[in-house]
């Protein structure tokens, strides 16, 4: 049986809740994410997601200055708009326990924790390519 930890994202990229909302969106468009664990002194303290960004610029139906946007990016940083409440994975967890916590919670990803420490990330696209694998190799019918 395949656990998470056969499947996740090892040593994720992370942001620390110090850093501005642009560093953290610089970050995610440079490695094609969608979310970064947030991490302060080795210790996971929450997750930013590019849907905290579009909360924290406002929604996008709304017309506004882009001067005002660019103030919002440099100046408001991760820790202010992170979800602090994270909903965390072991690397021994089965892969059935992570997709029903991500589908039950309707999250996308959930970090993965050995104690405090952050040792990866496992995500939909993640558990995506493990069931395409497994359909090739047929070992899911």
């Amino acid at each position: 049986m395949f656990r998470v930890r056969d499947v996740m994202t090892e040593n994720p990229v992370c942001v620390s809740p110090d850093a501005s909302l642009r560093e953290a969106l610089d970050l995610m468009k440079r490695g094609k994410f969608r979310r970064l664990p947030v991490v302060e002194q080795g210790r996971m303290v929450g997750i930013i997601s590019d849907r905290d960004l579009r909360l924290a610029m406002n929604t996008p139906v709304v017309v506004h200055e882009r001067e005002r946007d660019e103030f919002v990016l440099d100046s408001v940083k991760v820790g202010s708009c992170m979800t602090a409440e994270v909903y965390a994975l072991e690397p021994d967890d089965s892969l059935e326990k992570a997709a029903c916590l991500m589908r039950d919670k309707k999250v996308g990803g959930c970090p993965v924790l050995e104690g405090e420490r952050l040792v990866g990330i496992l995500t939909e696209s993640d558990l995506l390519e493990y069931l395409i694998r497994s359909l090739r190799e047929g070992h899911l019918l």
